[in-house]
């Protein structure tokens, strides 16, 4: 129960943690509607310890467990962390918990899979039948061997919403596992969320579900966002442990419906709003880029706001502010690693490390020559050949130094064939297998008798040519040390200082339609509620990340209708045109 020594904020949120101890009392099914910063996962985590003091001893002694699903490993961690792997509560991601309750009906996967999707059928055509086979799920990767079949991730979301169909099946589930709570539920599989309800909350299945998240914090396409149903009882945290009052006070004037209370309403803060409307040249064209400012002058507004804001005192080290921006094309215009970007299919080759050359320098030569530069040179051996004894001799001594104060030189001035050519000389160090592999393959390519070069190879000649500046630059992201991120890359984060980029680049987000849209009171067009949603969830989670100050700088040109939003919600002292 709340008590007079508690802040706004603690009262807020102990009331909605009472709700959910008497939902999980009264077996209630509920909803527990958590906006940013509210302190979602010390809810569950609260609700967790309330079933283990007040029920472990009766679900041991049946055998039955309360069950935790969440998204990634990390969170299944942390949480087994929070509650010690205490044995009456299963923790997992939702793949992991649906493939523990289908493993054992083997007849049935093996009936089931032929005709679960277009995939499969391909797949056996040369086996026929799947026989005795044993169907396994381990990589997530779909594969016919001799004894077994192995299923992809999505098969086991849909192999379970099949078994659910069947009340043996679901009778069998809920004496197992009577109680189950679902993290960050928004994010739940469409067709998963769907079978719960008209498989559990349509009838009385004996299931108690609590959902925890918040539907305007779903930035995945797969999820199902905010599950309604008259037998779920909504609970709504009104707390907010992470912003500044002036912050908390804007995301109140957008969402109206779930006001949050602070923890000292005297806190100091900023919020600032900056627009470049005044701009009288040409702007961008085209469905993704339609409104914005070229990408030169975008960056010299950039730089006026970035003194402005440091000039007033904002501190834009890593560690204390996040530089949001919607796309990976913009991150890498401001941080001048573009001419990567050009080279590369898809984002993931380069962000992700997918490719080899890319992860040779982001995670081995970067690091080494940082330590190398430092002076740290244990550290440096231990990096690129895991043992310390790279040097055997004096000679061995001299040729590391000699190699490693070239590279050095080379790093600043020199592109990425001449460090790669420098690295295949010297050999101090070696380049990885498979890095060596592809530069032999390309140095002997032939272009004879018709046969074009490999994609591969003409991705890597373009890479061997551009400065290796940009690889630094492009490692120094990857591996955040810089202050920038995506807007997708943050949501669950939080930082003392945000500064967000809102322009165009993405035909699904336009952010201008989108407050045109939200502060219209003819409502939104019904055929575009999903835009509508998709562009005002990212709105929100970026507007919600900082603890202290926010900036939002539009270089998309902004209507009269939408400026009007921006000042019901921020306020018309915010609003500055640059």
């Amino acid at each position: 129960m709340p008590n007079k020594h508690m802040n706004p904020a603690e009262i807020a949120a102990q009331t909605a943690l009472d709700s959910v101890y008497q939902c999980l009392d009264e077996k209630i099914c509920f909803r527990f509607e958590a906006g940013a910063g509210s302190g979602k996962t010390y809810a569950l985590i609260k609700a967790i310890e309330y079933l283990i003091k007040h029920k472990a001893s009766a679900l041991l002694k049946q055998n039955q467990q309360v069950v935790c699903v969440t998204y990634t490993n990390v969170a299944c961690d942390e949480i087994k962390a929070r509650i010690d792997s205490h044995p009456v509560v299963h923790v997992s991601t939702i793949h992991a918990f649906c493939w523990l309750v289908i493993k054992d009906f083997q007849p049935y996967l093996r009936r089931e899979l032929p005709n679960l999707n277009d995939k499969w059928p391909e797949i056996l055509k040369d086996i026929g039948e799947i026989g005795p086979r044993t169907v396994t799920y381990e990589t997530g990767f779909r594969e016919v061997g001799e004894d077994f079949v192995a299923i992809h991730h999505d098969d086991v979301l849909l192999l379970i919403v099949k078994l659910m169909e069947y009340p043996k099946f679901r009778a069998i589930l809920t004496s197992r596992y009577p109680i189950l709570l679902i993290d960050e539920y928004q994010d739940t599989d469409i067709v998963i969320a769907e079978r719960l309800k008209k498989n559990f909350l349509d009838i009385d299945s004996h299931l108690l579900l609590g959902f925890f998240g918040d539907h305007w914090q779903k930035v995945y396409e797969t999820g199902c966002g905010i599950i309604d149903h008259p037998n779920l009882q909504v609970i709504n945290q009104g707390a907010n442990f992470r912003s500044a009052p002036i912050i908390v006070h804007c995301l109140n004037r957008m969402r109206i419906e779930l006001p949050q209370q602070v923890v000292d309403p005297q806190a100091t803060g900023f919020v600032g709003i900056y627009h470049t409307n005044s701009w009288e040249g040409d702007r961008r064209i085209g469905a993704h880029w339609a409104g914005d400012l070229p990408i030169e002058i975008a960056h010299k507004y950039f730089d006026i706001l970035k003194n402005r804001l440091v000039t007033d005192g904002w501190d834009f080290s890593p560690d204390k502010t996040k530089i949001l921006m919607l796309t990976h094309r913009g991150l890498a215009v401001e941080q001048d690693y573009s001419s990567i970007i050009d080279i590369f299919p898809n984002n993931e080759a380069y962000i992700q490390k997918q490719d080899s050359h890319i992860a040779f320098f982001a995670d081995k030569l970067e690091p080494a020559c940082t330590a190398y530069q430092n002076k740290r040179f244990g550290e440096m051996f231990l990096i690129l050949t895991a043992k310390t004894t790279a040097i055997r001799t004096l000679d061995d001594k001299t040729q590391w130094a000699k190699s490693m104060d070239k590279l050095m030189k080379l790093r600043t001035e020199g592109t990425v064939g001449t460090i790669i050519d420098h690295l295949r000389k010297s050999k101090f160090p070696r380049l990885p297998d498979e890095v060596e592999r592809k530069e032999l393959e390309l140095k002997t390519f032939q272009q004879e008798n018709g046969i074009e070069e490999p994609h591969s190879l003409k991705r890597l000649r373009q890479l061997r040519e551009i400065s290796y500046r940009e690889i630094i630059n492009l490692t120094r992201f990857i591996n955040d040390e810089t202050p920038f991120s995506t807007k997708h890359g943050v949501k669950g984060e939080q930082y003392e200082n945000v500064l967000v980029i809102f322009g165009r680049g993405w035909s699904r987000y336009n952010f201008n339609q989108f407050l045109e849209w939200a502060g219209s009171s003819n409502g939104i067009p019904s055929d575009q509620l999903d835009i509508f949603e998709r562009n005002r969830n990212l709105f929100y989670v970026t507007c919600s990340r900082p603890k202290k100050r926010l900036a939002l700088l539009f270089t998309q040109k902004l209507s009269e209708k939408a400026i009007n939003t921006l000042t019901l919600w921020f306020g018309n002292s915010t609003i500055h045109p640059l």
